[in-house]
């Protein structure tokens, strides 16, 4: 959580009202409070869920009226290697299937469903409704 943290700990600080969305085991609450009530609101959320992002984005027009931003953060990493020669092990398939469950389509779960609500949102001067930051991991750079 420490990219969702930190954007969510400076929107705040831009004067901007955030909704935390992550898993129900996550900090996602103690950070809401830590923030506000006026400024925050936690919604346990698992990104490929599209009850669960329905259900955030619902949540969030109700309490902020509106949305204009959405960060993806949402990532995870299986740290393992595609063929483990000492322990004769294969990487798991089920294990690579999840990370590409969460950090791809989680993603464009997000995105999709967001832009409804970015569609009733009237255009600002440069014609926008609503922006999407998509995040990445330093293990890009990583072979």
């Amino acid at each position: 959580m420490k990219k969702g943290r930190a954007a969510a700990e400076n929107f705040v600080k831009q004067g901007a009202r955030v909704v935390i969305c992550d898993l129900p085991t996550s900090e996602g609450q103690k950070l809401a409070k830590e923030l506000g009530d006026a400024n925050a609101l936690f919604v346990p959320t698992n990104v490929t869920s599209e009850t669960d992002v329905t259900k955030a984005i619902e949540l969030a027009t109700a309490k902020f009226s509106r949305l204009d931003v959405l960060v993806n953060c949402a990532g995870i990493a299986s740290a393992t290697r595609t063929y483990n020669f000492n322990k004769k092990k294969v990487h798991s398939l089920a294990d690579f299937q999840k990370v590409i469950n969460v950090n791809l389509v989680g993603s464009f779960n997000m995105i999709r469903l967001v832009c409804h609500a970015f569609a009733k949102n009237e255009p600002n001067v440069d014609g926008q409704r609503g922006v999407i930051v998509n995040t990445a991991s330093v293990a890009a750079f990583d072979g």
